[in-house]
């Protein structure tokens, strides 16, 4: 069992963080599946077949992705962790810009002399494969960013929430298949039979993203990173899950809302998974607190709203 063994510094200044990158990333996986990504057919619908023309026309971005991203192995330079002072998608790609040539190879599984002749035998190699990852984000990703960003970051203040009231085993459950917290200074990553990585005075990222699964992203020793699917991933405006006998008691806007608050989520959230406006969710909110279905709480600087035991029952109960 492949797993991290964190020190308790280091697991103290952990924390949860949306990376323009990693998201691309995702994406980037997304549209070279052929399989449809829950929450985001729709998109891939819309973008799949040029994304597949432009790699069709560029041997250099076919033979960049073909290395980069294979079953469970992804090149380390295109997935490692922000730095802190990253605030948007061109801080986290000049990293990748900035990957010496040799590094970039060996990282893609490329040796100087496997390379030579192919279409990754180029000089500005990383520079080169970032400017795959910025056509993505570009025309695919950025778009779609400001209403990607809250679900995310929805996503951050649930298991925020989760962390500070129940500790990390609550805040990393369900966080991908084969991770797991496992006490003690223990974060398991998969069920691959490797050595524990010993993480002592570095930096602890978890980073939601619109992907199917988790991966692990490193810049050793200073920064380590987990990358996993948002539980609340491009959520459709009323959820499958909203019982009938609900909408029909209070509406289908207010049954929407109160299906969503499963976990806490702030108004501005709700405005983004919804679709619908502040004042609205604002107004649904009032009612539901009024008649004891919703709760609200602060949580920083967001004031946060989640159900009531009687909220529970009503939006599991159909009958």
């Amino acid at each position: 069992m492949g797993y991290w063994k964190i020190d308790t510094e280091a697991l103290a200044r952990g924390r949860f963080a949306v990376s323009p990158l990693a998201e691309t990333v995702a994406s980037t996986l997304a549209l070279r599946s052929r399989r449809k990504q829950p929450g985001l057919e729709e998109w891939q619908h819309a973008h799949q077949r040029a994304f597949r023309e432009f790699v069709a026309e560029d041997g250099f971005a076919q033979a960049f992705l073909d290395a980069a991203f294979r079953p469970r192995w992804n090149a380390d330079f295109v997935v490692a962790p922000p730095y802190r002072t990253d605030r948007t998608f061109h801080d986290e790609l000049r990293h990748v810009r900035e990957t010496p040539r040799d590094v970039a190879l060996a990282d893609l599984g490329t040796s100087r002399a496997e390379a030579k002749g192919t279409p990754l035998d180029v000089p500005d190699l990383a520079n080169r494969c970032a400017d795959i990852l910025e056509w993505v984000w570009t025309h695919m990703v950025r778009p779609d960013w400001t209403r990607r960003r809250w679900i995310l970051e929805s996503d951050i203040v649930a298991r925020t929430h989760q962390l500070s009231s129940h500790g990390w085993a609550a805040a990393l459950e369900g966080l991908g298949p084969g991770v797991r917290w496992l006490g003690d200074g223990r974060l398991r990553i998969n069920a691959l039979d490797n050595p524990p990585r010993e993480i002592a005075d570095a930096e602890l990222l978890f980073i939601p993203s619109a992907t199917r699964h988790s991966w692990v992203g490193w810049d050793e020793p200073h920064r380590y990173a987990v990358v996993y699917p948002c539980s609340g991933v491009l959520a459709s405006p009323e959820p499958a899950t909203t019982p009938t006998a609900l909408r029909r008691l209070i509406g289908p806007a207010r049954a929407s809302v109160l299906a969503l608050l499963e976990a806490p989520k702030s108004t501005s959230q709700l405005v983004a998974l919804t679709g619908y406006t502040l004042g609205s969710v604002g107004g649904h909110l009032r009612i539901m607190l009024d008649a004891g279905l919703v709760r609200r709480s602060r949580s920083g600087r967001s004031v946060l709203y989640y159900r009531t035991p009687l909220g529970d029952d009503l939006a599991r109960d159909d009958a």
